[in-house]
């Protein structure tokens, strides 16, 4: 059985980009990453490319593999809503407490979806540390978010990007608009960090699966995109490209139903992540069982860790304890092509294209600088 990628929290990771761009701009601290020197600088974060799935589709990505090429890894789970964060904040993701696509929540004593947040909870409340984006301001220099339209006032957008000017993208189809905003929003100022999202790839992914011939078409897209980026921006500035997330396809026969799996589910009061990783809250006491029992169920298909395993392991970075409870009693990351679903989740049963997990698949991201 493969030992689980653990991120290199601090040196290596996408926690660590916004950070080592920054002190090139005059904030405290070091380039952990070793990154060119500039004033101004554009984050192209294209959701869903893995490192993996980039070099086995090089000929259709031409602007992008023509790079010198280089891999970090997100954080853990491997997830949209834990890498934003950890990209907006610099934290790793046990000091921003956003443990997934759903996790626990104990304020308000129920599972929180991260995406769709309840119209009386603020995000402030869920992630009041300082964003990197606040810290640029404090120091006097310009950033914005270039995102969809419907992104401006969201909990995700709250909690990992705030402080940051909101480039409204109306039209996602529309490259040439994008690409203006960009434009428009790293010319501010004297120094400049912005950053620039892009999605296809990663709704793609979900619904045809990795190197069908819709995903493909959006990977050369993709690459279109950051050319263009390019080609528009002045050579003064740099372009950063990475991800948040890599992804696997699951094939049908590699599902695990709970509802069909007697006794799985004993003694888990909760069940939230996503399908390729799970976080279970579980009764008083009963960590130990659980974990027992579904690592008897899935033997070497899953790496299965108690809260206290994983973070000793380093599996979310350094953990505060205010936050650790938002992490599984017990967690299941799946180490195959598999996942863990239940069909009262109903959204992720047509899932093709999947990510959350420890593989390096999923782990591996691109940095690229243009």
């Amino acid at each position: 059985m493969k030992a689980p990628q653990i991120p290199a929290y601090g040196q290596n990771t996408l926690a660590d980009l916004l950070p080592s761009l920054g002190a090139h701009l005059g904030l405290p601290g070091s380039d952990r990453l070793g990154l060119p020197a500039a004033e101004r600088y554009l984050v192209l974060l294209v959701d869903g490319l893995g490192a993996e799935q980039l070099g086995e589709h090089a000929e259709l990505a031409p602007f992008l593999t023509g790079l010198e090429q280089r891999t970090i890894t997100c954080g853990v789970p491997s997830t949209t809503a834990t890498s934003i964060t950890s990209l907006g904040t610099g934290l790793a993701p046990g000091g921003h407490g956003i443990a997934g696509y759903t996790f626990w929540y104990p304020p308000k004593g129920q599972v929180l979806n991260a995406l769709r947040w309840p119209a009386d909870l603020s995000g402030l409340d869920v992630q009041p540390q300082l964003t990197f984006f606040e810290r640029l301001n404090k120091a006097g220099i310009e950033n914005g978010t270039i995102a969809p339209a419907a992104f401006a006032d969201s909990g995700l957008t709250t909690v990992a990007l705030r402080g940051a000017r909101f480039w409204p993208v109306e039209d996602e189809r529309d490259h040439r608009r994008r690409v203006e905003l960009a434009t428009a929003a790293v010319a501010a100022g004297n120094r400049n960090l912005s950053y620039c999202y892009e999605r296809v790839l990663d709704h793609t992914g979900h619904g045809a699966g990795i190197d069908s011939p819709a995903w493909r078409a959006a990977l050369a897209e993709v690459d279109a995109l950051a050319a263009s980026l390019r080609e528009a921006l002045p050579e003064s500035v740099r372009l950063v490209i990475t991800a948040d997330h890599g992804m696997v396809d699951v094939p049908g026969d590699a599902r695990v139903l709970v509802e069909d799996e007697p006794g799985l589910l004993t003694e888990v009061t909760a069940f939230a992540g996503e399908g390729r990783l799970r976080h279970l809250m579980v009764e008083s006491g009963c960590s130990e069982q659980v974990a027992a029992r579904w690592r008897a169920r899935l033997g070497e298909r899953a790496w299965v860790r108690t809260r206290a395993e994983a973070v000793a392991e380093g599996w979310f970075g350094e953990t505060s304890n205010r936050l650790a409870h938002r992490f599984g009693d017990v967690i299941v990351a799946m180490a195959d092509d598999g996942a863990i679903l239940s069909r009262k989740l109903v959204g992720e049963l047509s899932l093709v294209g999947m990510h959350g997990s420890l593989t390096s698949a999923e782990m591996g991201i691109p940095l690229l600088v243009a």
